[in-house]
């Protein structure tokens, strides 16, 4: 069903994306401005086009978290003698997903002794203000549950989809590696002549561990309870979501002392706009833009933006009168502007005076996000018990820091 939903949003955009085609040749050909009754036309077709654009975006990460689901299946039965090392790991993922759905409705009391001794074998002891272990845990997210948790922050921030992740077992720092070899060159060297020396020089950064919250989320006793609710998964994903809007904001502008830095932060100016253009961008400056990157990045390079720099970006053309901005009719396959895909998280900047609202480049070589393994949630049990309530958050630890600088560029607009 979701598949037939995403193809007919697809032909959608694509029909009134070629509506919109022609209502522009129409006037181009005739040599005048749009009429009203053009210009009104135009208008309902471009708001179709983003409802349009939204459905797809949205049935897309439905499609991904049903994938993320049904490859946690686990299929009983088969020889017993022949379980190798992968089935019995399923076994037991599957026991304690079992145990940590039965954690969630009914608390620790509500549990047999095997499914209290599985979600303690998985338990991260936390104190607020101390690193000594204490008594009160957290309880790892189960892997599939945390896939769901994790595509929900892509949805919502996709630069986190783009940069490149790494996963740790632990928070403690991480010594980051960086180097730029690029104004060494070899050289050709004579008959019994001595080799010259070049010494390779590396720089290091350090990724910490930012802990993100969900924050609290209460929930009745009688919605727990009710078998007929997938709580697990409607919590997860609501966990997710707040978590996910949190990171996104911080990936993008973060201010790189008390949260990540962002990939925007700092990063250096392809393109600055002429003056006047303090919520505008030509084509000319896209083309320098993209220029301004190496070709070593360019075959991997994709546009990163708001929403709003999009709508602004969607109305130019090129020298020939054409579009650059060329709608996806593919599912999966992302739009394009001047031959690269376009990457939408609404933590970008929106075009303003002095704001770096695009960027181009290689995101997984320019940025880098150290994640900690293991989501975990906690339970509160008795501290609403007189309004029959429980207590739930969500927390990840996370930091970022761009990478490799020459793989990324931005347009910033001038100051007035």
């Amino acid at each position: 069903m979701t598949t037939t939903l995403l193809q007919r949003a697809l032909d959608t955009r694509a029909r009134t994306w070629s509506q919109m085609q022609e209502i522009q040749a129409r006037a181009e050909g005739e040599g005048r401005d749009l009429s009203a009754e053009e210009r009104a036309s135009w208008d309902a077709a471009e708001a179709d086009l983003t409802a349009a654009s939204q459905d797809i975006e949205r049935l897309e990460r439905h499609a991904r978290m049903d994938t993320v689901q049904r490859e946690q299946i686990v299929v009983a039965g088969g020889d017993q003698a022949a379980e190798t090392a992968e089935d019995r790991q399923a076994t037991h993922d599957a026991a304690y997903r079992d145990a940590f759905a039965a954690f969630t409705r009914r608390g620790m009391s509500g549990l047999d002794n095997e499914q209290r001794q599985l979600l303690m074998s998985n338990q991260s002891e936390i104190r607020a203000g101390a690193t000594s272990p204490g008594t009160a845990g957290g309880y790892f997210i189960p892997t599939d549950t945390l896939a769901r948790i994790t595509e929900t922050m892509k949805a919502y921030g996709g630069l986190l989809g783009a940069a490149n992740v790494i996963t740790t077992t632990s928070g403690n720092p991480l010594n980051w590696p960086s180097n730029d070899d690029t104004a060494n060159v070899g050289a050709i060297l004579a008959e019994n002549a001595q080799i010259t020396e070049q010494d390779v020089t590396l720089g290091q950064k350090t990724l910490g561990a930012f802990t993100y919250t969900s924050k609290l989320v209460r929930l009745s006793l009688q919605l727990i309870q009710d078998d007929a609710f997938g709580v697990e998964a409607w919590l997860a994903r609501k966990l997710g979501e707040r978590i996910g809007r949190a990171v996104a904001a911080h990936l993008a502008t973060g201010v790189g002392t008390t949260q990540p830095e962002g990939l925007f932060t700092n990063a250096t100016a392809g393109k600055t706009g002429l003056a006047g253009q303090v919520t505008s961008v030509i084509y000319d400056d896209l083309v320098d833009l993209q220029h301004s990157i190496d070709p070593a990045y360019r075959a991997s390079a994709q546009w990163a933006m708001s929403d709003s720099a999009l709508k602004v970006v969607r109305k130019l053309k090129d020298s020939q009168g054409r579009p650059l901005w060329e709608p996806s009719v593919q599912a999966g396959v992302p739009s394009s502007l001047m031959g690269s895909a376009v990457l939408i998280d609404n933590g970008i900047p929106v075009p303003a005076a002095s704001a770096k609202s695009i960027g181009y480049g290689d995101i997984n070589a320019a940025y880098v996000v150290r994640q900690v393994a293991g989501g975990q949630m906690m339970r509160l049990e008795e501290r609403y018990a007189d309004f029959l309530q429980v207590g739930f958050f969500g927390f990840m630890r996370l930091d970022a820091k761009p990478d490799d600088g020459s793989a990324f560029r931005v347009y910033a607009h001038p100051a007035s």
